[in-house]
């Protein structure tokens, strides 16, 4: 069975059967958290650790992977020992990558030793595949290429198994709203487009987001991997949703306790109008490079390993409040009008402070469900828009 067919035949989790792990990947995931703030991972068994390998593209049964991960985490523990001086347990040191993770799953010294050299590691496996990268001979129409192929793979499997997922729209950002992007940013680098490769799910209904969530991390992309800072989140006010479902018991056991800061993350983006409602994270994927390319690669590219990694934004939202969003001054042609206005003022007039800041927008009705919070509204171009544009895949069911 092939990994497109592996998927098909495979179902959502339901809420019921959510563990502490998936749960605390939801909420880094909504509220734009770093890995690196944890104090612990949340794995039960074995089976939990090979899945999560898996989503890093990292296989524990080939033996390239396993040297490779012993590679990293060598550099992690000479990392911490040269620079802090810091103590590490024979036994440890001696642990296999995927025992470190169950290790980091306990408490005491061994546990936050464990957890230490795995947030360490988690750092240089990242830069070695930013580093891999560059070092490539690949045009970003290649590289664009290949993670394409594994979101479709996973999303297709998806469709095809029946999951509630009524909407897939991805696509490439065209020059144009690249060009609009920038002029309209006061970051004008085109190194701050987090958007340049762009997905959006519209699921069936709101409650179907959290198992869509948590496949997409077992599947698709890691937790660890979610860019800190860049989610937006105002479809659920998060621990009064978990509060209200069979999850509520999970919620003591959560690390970084702050109920009080697990409401909505809104959006600092002037041309968003307060009644538009999105899940908008961003995800440096982590991609398995195949053979033929590495056979290209020169030999700097060796000690580096075989995953890149490719900045791409996911929206994810229901039927219900997609619908919503199409109205009023939400909609995306009241949205890139707004941003074209300022566009053209700026590029006439310049100015700095108040000139750069919101476009009033008129008031519109209270959106349905929620009452706090603002979403992105379309950061990444990746509305929809008319069925056939050139830079988007659609497919409905």
């Amino acid at each position: 069975m092939n990994d497109a067919d592996r998927d098909a035949v495979e179902r959502l989790k339901p809420l019921e059967q959510f563990t502490l792990s998936d749960v605390e990947s939801l909420r880094l995931i909504l509220r734009g958290e770093s890995v690196i703030d944890w104090r612990r991972l949340d794995f039960t068994d074995d089976e939990q650790v090979r899945e999560f390998l898996l989503a890093q593209e990292v296989r524990a049964e080939d033996a390239a992977d396993r040297l490779r991960m012993e590679h990293v985490k060598s550099e992690a523990v000479a990392y911490l020992r040269r620079q802090f001086d810091y103590p590490i347990p024979r036994p440890v040191e001696r642990a296999t990558v995927p025992e470190l993770m169950m290790l980091a799953a306990g408490r005491g010294h061994r546990a936050m030793c464990a957890c230490t050299i795995l947030k360490c590691m988690h750092i240089i496996h990242h830069l070695d595949g930013r580093e891999l990268l560059f070092v490539l001979p690949m045009s970003d129409q290649e590289v664009f290429h290949i993670v394409e192929e594994k979101v479709y793979r996973v999303i297709g499997g998806m469709l095809a198994g029946g999951f509630p997922v009524v909407e897939f729209v991805g696509g490439r950002k065209n020059k144009d709203s690249l060009i609009t992007k920038l002029l309209s940013k006061q970051e004008t680098i085109a190194a701050q487009i987090f958007d340049k490769l762009r997905f959006r799910i519209v699921t069936r209904t709101r409650e179907d987001i959290f198992p869509i969530l948590q496949y997409l991390t077992k599947k698709l992309f890691p937790f660890n991997y979610v860019v800190p800072n860049q989610s937006i989140n105002s479809v659920f006010s998060f621990h009064d949703y978990v509060g209200k479902t069979p999850l509520r018991p999970l919620l003591t056991q959560m690390q970084l306790q702050n109920p009080d800061g697990d409401g909505y993350t809104p959006t600092d983006n002037q041309f968003s109008a307060d009644e538009y409602r999105i899940i908008h994270f961003v995800v440096d994927m982590p991609v398995r490079l195949p053979k033929r390319i590495l056979d290209r690669a020169p030999p700097v590219a060796a000690p580096l390993g075989n995953v890149i990694f490719v900045i791409c934004e996911f929206q994810i939202v229901d039927r219900d409040t997609e619908a919503n969003n199409e109205l009023g001054e939400a909609s995306h042609a009241k949205y890139k009008e707004r941003q074209k206005k300022a566009v053209m003022r700026r590029l006439q007039l310049g100015g700095t402070g108040e000139s750069q800041g919101r476009i009033p927008v008129a008031p519109a009705a209270p959106p349905p469900r929620v009452e706090a919070g603002r979403a992105d509204d379309h950061p990444a171009g990746a509305r929809g828009g008319p069925a056939g544009r050139p830079d988007d895949v659609r497919k409905k069911r």
